[in-house]
């Protein structure tokens, strides 16, 4: 906020930059769609039901409704709403042998809906769907321009989940950020009484008798309900409050309007500043409203003590503890600096300490708040009567706020001086009151030469010069020196009769008074003309450092890069060491090394404490200096929180600790931290782009030299089994030993052949090359043809086939599955001894064919389950087993390509449904379809 000019500005007046945010803001909403979420205390409240009345209603106005996911929970009445509604069909997910329906965001987006309802807002998304969120399917389906309408309880928002936990002892894992609450373009509470709810949960309407018993004795007690209905009332007030406060900033209204009780407390250097605070405090309590806490900083105040200057930071402190939001102002009328706050934030009760001893012609600051703005509420806080005994240092400004020229002048919060190095006036008091006596005295003395030829007033205008001077150099105390000895000087100098302080006409104690006023008031003026320009020349300063260190980070691509970056500019900002601390891969903080040239360096980085630094990552918190954790240490810790989660942490060691405490520069530390953290987890993501390229090229340049070699090694090696054949066969016949050679030779050639072809087909099937000749066929005969085609690997052990009479056709293509299953069946004789036991069974599952194939060998490597489907893996990392390892990823390659899924089970010895012979299990899926009519015979 820019000081306020001594004329107060027309609040009608729109401000341009805000302006355009606004359009812009205007432009990006536009193109986003709308969400509604009906919010509620709890379940069975009607917020579902809410949501497809109105569903319903705007379907019969003509509008498409598109019912994307709706949880009716049994709910009779509200499964009767859905009677005439669009539903899309659900997508079947498989998560360890289940199949689970969640919401196709894939085939909403494809149809593009004006308007699509998505029940249950908090809900969890199986494993394998593009977000784990609902919410977030609702936020990609808003980007696309689709309305939403939803449905969300109280205990699912992040920020009141712990507090809904303490109230029932039950703690939800699914919830919401605020974000998208607060978001909302609508929110419509549905509330029910809590009898009237008990009433529905006895009566079966809200969950099914045995779940209904169980709920009453635990969640749904009356206790809770009216606990979660005053959280849910109050969360809509706060989010009603939030869209008063935008419509008045959209509207440009000024008039303040007492839709809330919240409150602003004005903060002064006064020792009965922090009893305001704990006072206005204790009223925001008992109203249950939020408030606000401000300083405001005048020229008059500029220059305080370093006690009264603690003692300010120490009351915005304890406001922000007490839950405030704080904020240091800046401007020439306490009042009116005030006022413009609290018209700006819609703040319509202003809270100020006992007003102090005044000049007489200087009105009290509550009665000027009163003259200015009557339709704002004061209320105006006593003195603690152990202070009001004690006597008071300094009563320039009376009302909380006062000051003294004397002392240091760094400033507080919004001048940022001393962090600046802005050199002030009190570092060289004396010197400035010397050279402002001087000066007038030299004027004197080069004035007197020119007496015969300039007039009095010419002279006077000199003096009036050097004070004028005087006060843009020194500020006030000194243009008022300048001015009492101009005037002594004046008077002594030129103003007959000469060399005197005796006055002969009146006529110039008139003048003398008229120019100690002028020099006061050109002081005056100029002292604050002078202050405002350094408080633009600090903010033009912190713009240009963001605006610097934004430039720098936008063209960094190495996280080193990131870290000198933030050290140099947080060093030039602040004035302060600082370092990043950044997680390894178990996020864990890694402390730097201590190789630092300079021994400041050196010093800092060996104070760090890790264990502070980690606290503060784990809990996105800041600790340590100036913060409620370890407030002692010498380092600030700041965790750099990017939107995906928190990417390090931020060691600040100030030269004077007193700056971490003032408000403004606080803000602007955190924007700093932001700025560091989006970049790095930019670069993190260009990272994982890279790797993602590379090994996308790498796959695709295997896949083509795959394809390469096997398709020119296919014809020498037919040629070779051909020649091996023949050679077995010719006339006359071969011995015993060159016959068993000969068919060694074609047993070597036949296994190099189909090793050659599985790398073919692999190669096709990724390039999507393959042909599928998808045709209705019953199981059973690939599967005899899978057999067939595994005699010699199977002769040693005990096969058996369980598939159910009725199985219906299916539409594959048969010599892909035929190679799936031949596959399968060459990987359970391999991997289990002589004699074992091999099954193939089939199952329908709903909507599906479970096709498994099982045995009761060894099982397969722990944990591994998932791994042998890659490419070049085999269950045995060294074997002398012939392979290598493509034959279960052209299963799943070929299954995929059915639309199905195939997964490995092992039973370890222990016979289950999901490996009934305790061995190694392979089941893949298969849709069934609907098969085409038969015709009838004649």
């Amino acid at each position: 906020m820019f000081p306020s000019d001594p004329v107060r500005q027309d609040p009608a007046r729109p401000d341009p930059d805000a302006l355009l945010a606004q359009v812009q803001a205007q432009e990006r909403k536009a193109a986003r769609g709308k969400l509604r979420i009906y919010f509620g205390a709890s379940a069975g409240v009607g917020k579902t039901y809410a949501m497809l009345a109105a569903a319903r209603k705007l379907q019969d106005s003509g509008q498409p409704v598109l019912v994307g996911v709706v949880e009716t929970h049994g709910r009779i009445d509200t499964a009767a709403m859905l009677a005439g509604l669009d539903l899309l069909p659900l997508r079947a997910i498989e998560h360890r042998g289940k199949r689970i329906a969640e919401f196709d965001l894939d085939g909403a987006l494809q149809r593009q809906p004006p308007l699509i309802l998505m029940d249950e807002l908090a809900h969890s998304n199986a494993p394998g769907s593009r977000h784990p969120k609902r919410w977030q399917d609702v936020e990609e389906l808003l980007e696309a321009g689709i309305d939403v309408l939803t449905t969300v309880n109280v205990q699912h928002l992040e920020s009141l989940n712990d507090v809904v936990g303490g109230i029932t002892g039950i703690r939800v894992g699914e919830t919401v950020p605020d974000t998208v609450f607060d978001q909302a373009d609508e929110v419509v509470l549905v509330d029910v009484p809590a009898d009237e709810l008990l009433a529905r949960l006895r009566s079966g309407k809200v969950y099914q008798a045995p779940q209904a018993e169980r709920a009453a004795k635990n969640f749904f007690r009356k206790g809770n309900l009216i606990a979660l209905r005053e959280l849910a009332l109050r969360r809509t007030a706060d989010r009603v409050e939030d869209d008063v406060r935008a419509y008045r900033v959209e509207q440009s209204i000024a008039d303040i309007w007492k839709t809330g009780a919240a409150l602003l407390a004005c903060v002064g250097p006064r020792a009965d500043g922090e009893h305001t605070v704990r006072s206005t405090a204790r009223l925001a309590g008992q109203l249950g409203t939020g408030w606000h806490a401000v300083y405001v900083e005048t020229p008059a105040l500029q220059r305080l003590p370093a006690a009264q200057r603690e003692h300010i930071l120490k009351s915005l402190k304890l406001a922000e503890e007490l839950g405030a939001t704080t904020a240091v102002l800046s401007g020439q009328d306490i009042a009116l600096a005030a006022l413009d706050y609290a018209r700006s934030h819609n703040l319509s009760k202003l809270v100020v300490g006992r007003g102090h001893r005044t000049w007489p012609w200087r009105a009290p600051h509550i009665k000027r708040l009163a003259q200015f703005a009557p339709d704002l509420d004061l209320i105006e806080i006593g003195v603690p009567r152990n202070e009001a005994a004690m006597p008071r240092t300094d009563t320039s400004d009376g009302d909380g706020h006062g000051g003294r020229e004397q002392g240091s002048s760094d400033g507080l919060g919004s001048a940022g001086a001393e962090l600046a190095g802005v050199a002030l006036d009190q570092r060289r008091p004396a010197t400035g009151y010397l050279i402002a006596a001087g000066a007038s005295i030299a004027t004197a003395l080069a004035a007197t030469p020119l007496l015969a030829y300039l007039d009095l007033a010419n002279i006077a205008m000199l003096f009036l010069l050097v004070v004028v001077l005087v006060a843009v150099r020194y500020g006030r105390g000194p243009s008022v020196l300048a001015t009492c000895v101009s005037v002594a000087c004046f008077d002594f100098f030129f103003v007959p009769p000469r060399f005197t302080l005796a006055v002969s006409d009146f006529q110039y104690v008139i003048t003398f008074v008229v120019m100690l006023a002028v020099g006061l008031i050109t002081g005056h003026l100029t002292s604050g003309l002078r202050f405002q320009a350094r408080v633009a020349s600090q903010r033009e300063r912190r713009s240009r450092a963001l605006y610097e260190f934004a430039r720098e980070l936008s063209g960094a691509l190495q996280t080193e890069q990131i870290f000198d970056t933030t050290q140099s500019a947080i060093q030039r900002a602040f004035r302060a060491r600082a370092t990043l601390l950044l997680p390894d891969d178990d996020g864990r903080l890694q402390a730097p090394t201590l190789n630092a040239s300079d021994s400041a360096t050196r010093t800092h980085l060996s104070v760090l404490d890790t264990g502070i630094a980690q606290w503060a990552f784990d809990r996105a918190e800041a600790a340590g200096l100036g913060t409620g954790t370890l407030p002692a240490s010498r380092i600030f810790y700041l965790p750099l929180v990017a939107p995906m989660r928190t990417r390090g942490v931020l060691a600040i060691e100030p030269e004077q600790r007193r700056w971490i405490l003032i408000p403004e520069q606080r803000q602007q530390l955190d924007t700093f931290a932001a700025l560091a953290a989006i970049a790095l987890e930019r670069v993190h993501y260009i990272e994982v782009a890279q790797n993602a390229l590379v090994s996308m090229e790498s796959e695709r340049l295997r896949n083509s030299l795959l394809a390469a070699l096997s398709h020119d090694l296919r014809t020498p090696l037919t040629s070779l089994v051909g020649l091996s054949e023949a050679l077995a066969g010719s006339r006359p016949a071969l011995s015993e030993a060159q016959q068993a050679s000969a068919q060694a030779l074609h047993d070597e050639a036949r296994r190099l052949s189909t090793m050659v072809a599985n790398l073919l087909d692999m190669a096709r099937i990724q390039s999507g090359d393959v042909q599928f000749n998808l045709q209705w066929q019953p199981l059973e005969e690939v599967v005899g043809s899978a057999l067939r085609a595994c005699t010699a690997a199977l002769q040693q052990h005990r096969v058996s086939t369980r598939l159910p009479a009725d199985l219906p056709l299916l539409r594959y293509d048969a010599v892909l599955i035929e190679r799936v299953l031949a596959n399968l069946l060459e990987n359970a004789a391999k991997y289990t001894p002589p004699g074992a036991r091999i099954e193939i069974s089939a199952a329908l599952h709903g909507a599906w064919i479970n096709v498994m194939v099982y045995d009761d060998g060894p099982g397969l490597p722990p944990g591994r389950e998932e791994a042998l489907f890659e490419k070049f893996t085999r269950g045995e990392r060294e074997s002398a087993k012939p392979g290598v390892g493509l034959g279960l990823a052209i299963c799943r390659a070929i299954v995929s390509a059915h639309g199905g899924s195939i997964h490995a089970a092992s039973g370890h010895g222990v016979a289950s449904p999901a490996s009934p012979l305790g061995g190694a299990a392979f089941t893949f899926t298969l849709p069934l379809g609907t098969p085409p009519a038969m015709p009838d015979e004649e």
